[in-house]
């Protein structure tokens, strides 16, 4: 029994069923459609064709398909029978429709594209991307010159292209801007102001026991180093020690630079006409990384499993910007990088799947005891007892590093401290103290002197609706000293 397939659809007669399986074959990889024949791909004898039929059938299909579409149509010998064969290529100029509707051809059926899918089709069709357009509420007195500067100043540094003049005039010459125009792109990377499209990411203990939380507004370049810094400061980390005198080596429990390349992918090829956040969840063995849109192009899940595939930038412009910086290298190899990051951590899973309205892509990890060669363990391997003697040095230097950075007093403040903000009463309260002024210059001060926490009212310090909160810094520390008490 033959079946159907991605480029074979069977029918037992010419109808407008036909006619929708050729437009879904023109959007995707071409196809053809074989018209007297039952599913199992079997001939039907009672299956006849008029002398006028083929002509007729082809130009039905022309009049009913926009852009018109012309398939080659001839009678052939199949299986001892004749049947008619409908053949019809990709088409350049995306999307076809019929009747007003619009179909893609996804395994072994046809599907009905959405609006938000038209729109993707077009742009790749035509070779425009959303990110080249004019935007309408921004010109260039809008975008930040430092950044700008900062960002030519990058470029020329990696050396893939030169770039001499004003900074407006290097930002034309790459067609970020059109005299006072800027494009999406140039908004994106350089405006002023924080920007609409931002990213979702917090620390977890279950999807709904939320430690810590944050939204991120700034600009992509800026955007990608604070999301790298929080989750660094939010992972484990184990040690190697090792020589005379002694050497530490720091060892992340998840492959940083395969996380950077996930979250660079997720900034740069967004769909940034959905209205969703980028969305990073860190869980204690599991981060997940939630990118807004479809795979553009054709790709497939199978051709990112390869290294042979073309790759297809959804918004040109930035990953143009990303590439001449040095943050991305070759288009369409950041997949192939984060397989070759993973391989050195065993225990390590990844997990590339479609879901509502985006892609997810989650990294999780599997405690294996008795490794005990770097950098294959993560922190709770140090219980092992082949290493014992390394998990006393590590808390030896750690808990020095400690005692020369706070005092005593700061880190019980940094223990008593979660998520929310809280008055100086509500910590005098968890910390069982009563002399407010001893608590000011003991805790406050020394804690807000060395960056570890914040008020949450700066420019008016003696508000009555003041409260403080930790700081990176501070969660960092805590973390680390929670780490040493373990």
């Amino acid at each position: 029994m033959q079946t159907e397939t991605q480029y074979i659809e069977f029918k037992p007669k010419f109808n407008e069923d036909v006619i929708e399986t050729l437009v879904a074959f023109a959007n995707t990889k071409g196809g053809k459609v074989l018209v007297g024949v039952d599913d199992n791909g079997q001939p039907l004898d009672n299956f006849t064709v008029g002398k006028e039929s083929l002509q007729n059938w082809a130009n039905e299909v022309k009049n009913k398909t926009q852009p018109q579409i012309i398939p080659d149509v001839e009678e052939i010998d199949y299986k001892g029978a004749k049947i008619v064969e409908f053949r019809i290529q990709e088409f350049p100029v995306k999307p076809v429709g019929t009747r007003g509707r619009f179909y893609k051809r996804v395994s072994n059926s046809n599907h009905l594209l959405s609006v938000q899918e038209i729109s993707d089709v077009y742009l790749q069709s035509m070779q425009y991307s959303w990110d080249a357009y004019i935007s309408n509420n921004y010109t260039y007195v809008d975008l930040d010159e430092n950044k700008i500067l900062k960002f030519i100043d990058r470029v020329n540094k990696k050396g893939r292209f030169s770039l001499i003049g004003s900074p407006q005039k290097c930002l034309e010459k790459l067609k970020y801007i059109d005299g006072d125009k800027v494009t999406n792109a140039a908004v994106l990377l350089f405006v002023k102001d924080e920007i609409s499209h931002t990213v979702h990411i917090g620390r977890l203990k279950t999807p709904t026991l939320i430690i810590d939380d944050r939204i991120i507004k700034k600009t992509l370049f800026e955007a990608v180093d604070e999301i790298m810094k929080y989750i660094v400061s939010q992972i484990k980390f184990a040690f190697e020690i090792k020589g005379f005198p002694t050497q530490r080596t720091e060892i992340p429990e998840y492959p940083i630079q395969a996380i950077r390349e996930t979250v660079l992918n997720a900034v740069i090829h967004r769909d940034y006409l959905f209205p969703y956040d980028v969305q990073i969840k860190i869980f204690d063995r599991e981060i997940t990384i939630y990118n807004p849109g479809k795979l553009s192009g054709n790709l497939t899940f199978e051709d990112l499993k390869t290294d042979n595939y073309q790759a297809y930038a959804r918004n040109k412009l930035l990953a143009e910007a990303f590439y001449l910086t040095g943050d991305v290298e070759k288009y369409g190899s950041g997949f192939r990088r984060i397989r070759e990051h993973i391989e050195v951590y065993p225990t390590m899973k990844t997990e590339f799947k479609e879901v509502p309205n985006g892609l997810l892509f989650t990294y999780s990890y599997t405690v294996q005891k008795n490794l005990t060669h770097p950098p294959y363990y993560t922190p709770e391997m140090l219980d092992d007892s082949t290493i014992k003697e390394v998990k006393t040095t590590v808390r030896a230097e750690v808990r020095a590093e400690v005692r020369a950075e706070v005092r005593a007093e700061v880190k019980r403040l940094l223990f008593d401290f979660d998520q929310d903000a809280l008055t100086s009463n509500e910590l005098m309260s968890r910390l069982n103290l009563k002399h407010k002024e001893k608590f000011r210059l003991n805790y406050i001060q020394p804690a807000l002197k060395l960056g570890l926490i914040e008020m949450t009212i700066p420019d008016k310090p003696n508000s009555r609706l003041q409260k403080y909160r930790l700081t990176q810094k501070g969660i960092v520390l805590k973390n680390k000293l929670q780490n040493t008490n373990n």
